[in-house]
């Protein structure tokens, strides 16, 4: 369990700290995959504008004259069809990490939200319940988690 999540006062109860912990688990995997998706689509990009600016100044522009000639270059240099591969394949990669980054983005709001709709349930007595905000705070402090409000 993370340490600031431990050292919260008594006035948060165990399964409190447990929905904790795990919302802090699935923003860390919603941010890792997140970065990863923006890693790889950058790199789609430039490997496929790389590859683009390649075909035009060593295709394109020497054999203008006939697309037949053009094609049948194209065609002969086997690393265009590894260049092609790994501009496609990236691009599908990028698709799936979406998809994933999708996915974890809203498990991480419903779990943040199944929070702040419990928080009457989770902080019971009145002196539980005015203290709350120090826990709202150190979770937005300390993991940029915000239980204020349901809004992104």
């Amino acid at each position: 369990m993370e340490l600031a999540i431990m050292k919260l006062d008594s006035n948060t109860d165990e399964t409190t700290r447990e929905m904790l912990q795990k919302l802090v688990e699935k923003k860390r995997k919603f941010d890792i995959i997140k970065t990863r998706h923006l890693f790889v689509m950058w790199l789609t990009i430039i490997v496929g504008f790389f590859y683009a600016y390649w075909l035009y100044k060593h295709i394109a522009v020497p054999f203008s004259h006939s697309f037949a000639i053009m094609f049948s270059i194209f065609i002969a240099k086997t690393f265009n069809l590894y260049a092609l591969c790994l501009i496609v394949g990236s691009f599908g990669f990028m698709n799936v990490l979406k998809q994933k980054k999708d996915k974890a983005e809203k498990e991480y709001h419903e779990l943040r939200c199944e929070i702040i709709d419990k928080a009457k349930d989770l902080w019971k007595k009145e002196e539980e319940w005015k203290s709350r905000h120090h826990v709202f705070y150190m979770m937005k402090k300390e993991y940029d988690i915000n239980l204020f409000h349901e809004t992104k």
